[in-house]
């Protein structure tokens, strides 16, 4: 049995969870998500706890076991904590602003960069720091990546928009020779 699939789903009081044939949805303070329910896998609710079972033990079956059993878990906790990415901006020059919804970023190309939040993404800017915050994982998680690819941390000098804790590998430069 699958080690993450067979651990139940603590239910934190505040969350209402409806358990329906096609999907599961999930309300608690912060939101409402759904998950669409896979073949041969069964949510059932017993009390405070949410069990997560399969039908047989075929690979491609215990293989969505662990997976659903950890998107529910997403979901509870998306919607009593929420998620939050934080993006560190290095570079001389390198800014960003909020401007309304949109974040507006100065990345050293001969224009702005524009880039639209999503409804349910909210972003906090804090010097050359930017958090990403959101109930849902998954779209946290995507924007925090779209937004990292528009100037990625390069290997010379380490001027980019990187994941706090990253680490960049540095390169040495032409000369070959260690600084």
């Amino acid at each position: 049995m699958s080690r993450v699939g067979k651990l139940p789903i603590a239910i934190p009081s505040g969350v209402t969870i409806t358990v329906d044939p096609d999907e599961i949805t999930v309300v608690g303070s912060k939101g409402t998500l759904k998950q669409f329910t896979m073949p041969d896998i069964t949510v059932t609710q017993e009390g405070t706890e949410l069990i997560v079972t399969r039908a047989n033990d075929e690979p491609k079956v215990r293989a969505k076991h662990g997976l659903m059993r950890a998107l529910l878990n997403n979901l509870v906790q998306g919607v009593t904590t929420g998620f939050s990415k934080k993006l560190e901006i290095v570079g001389v020059g390198y800014r960003v602003a909020a401007q309304g919804t949109d974040l507006k970023f100065n990345l050293g190309f001969s224009h702005d960069v524009i880039y639209k939040l999503p409804t349910g993404i909210t972003a906090t800017i804090e010097q050359n720091t930017v958090t990403i915050n959101g109930i849902d994982k998954q779209q946290v998680g995507q924007i925090a990546a779209e937004i990292r690819a528009l100037k990625k941390p390069e290997p010379y000098k380490g001027k980019g928009i990187k994941y706090e804790g990253e680490r960049i590998i540095r390169k040495s430069g032409k000369s070959g020779k260690e600084k």
